[in-house]
């Protein structure tokens, strides 16, 4: 029986370190450092306001991120460098395991969403640039519904949209707050664990697979037919 994989998109399918570079010819070695800060921050904003219930989606939170980090680390950017690293990270590249796995996976009959924080408009964009579109069905966003990962509402939507029960569903991400979200109701999961050095949240559930690429869940029990 197939399968619906909900596949995450920014840290798991896109690669949000691919701006480096061009940070590198902003700021010079300050550029990873930046990055990840910039990522964290906004994964933090998202977080605050869906607690807050006080929804902006989540390309205001890559602003806010970017404007506060620059003020963190005294980066004075001008408005137009800033507004051309808004435009490059809706241009950020696919993980190069990504182009290998997804179209054996399609091939094997499962029904794949690309199941994002971002807008759709800005997903599509991403996955577009990335040459990686035509592998979903759909693009099934948090916007749709005020909110953001890791709110239970958010996977009762995708299994709405998607018309697919939690015991058929998996989600594939990079993001272990994403898979602790989606075990909560009743996902199963699969950890793409892009970072070796980083271990999972000890909250006393593990994913049901992990893997450090997405090539490997051609193979994995469950989801090979």
């Amino acid at each position: 029986m197939s399968q619906t994989l909900a596949f995450d998109v920014y840290g798991t399918l896109i690669d949000t370190s691919g701006v480096v570079q061009e940070l590198t010819d902003l700021m010079g070695d300050l550029a990873p450092r930046f990055s990840q800060r910039w990522r964290e921050k906004q994964l933090e904003y998202s977080f605050r306001r869906g607690l807050m219930q006080a929804y902006q989606d989540f390309s205001v939170c890559t602003e806010e991120a970017l404007v506060y980090v620059c003020r963190e680390l005294s980066v004075p950017l001008s408005e137009q460098q800033m507004k051309q690293l808004l435009a490059s990270y809706r241009k950020l590249p696919a993980f190069p395991d990504a182009h290998q796995a997804l179209p054996q996976l399609q091939a094997l009959g499962h029904k794949m969403y690309a199941f994002s924080n971002g807008l759709a408009l800005d997903v599509e964009t991403l996955l577009l640039h990335a040459g990686v579109d035509h592998y979903f069905m759909d693009i099934i966003s948090a916007d749709e519904i005020r909110t953001f990962k890791p709110d239970p509402a958010i996977y009762h939507h995708f299994m709405k949209r998607s018309e697919t029960p939690a015991k058929h569903c998996w989600l594939i991400s990079g993001n272990p707050f994403d898979l602790l979200g989606a075990a909560a109701v009743g996902f199963r999961t699969a950890w793409i664990r892009r970072n070796p050095a980083l271990p999972f949240d000890p909250w006393g559930v593990e994913p049901d697979l992990t893997s450090s690429s997405l090539t490997e869940l051609e193979h994995a029990a469950g989801l090979h037919q």
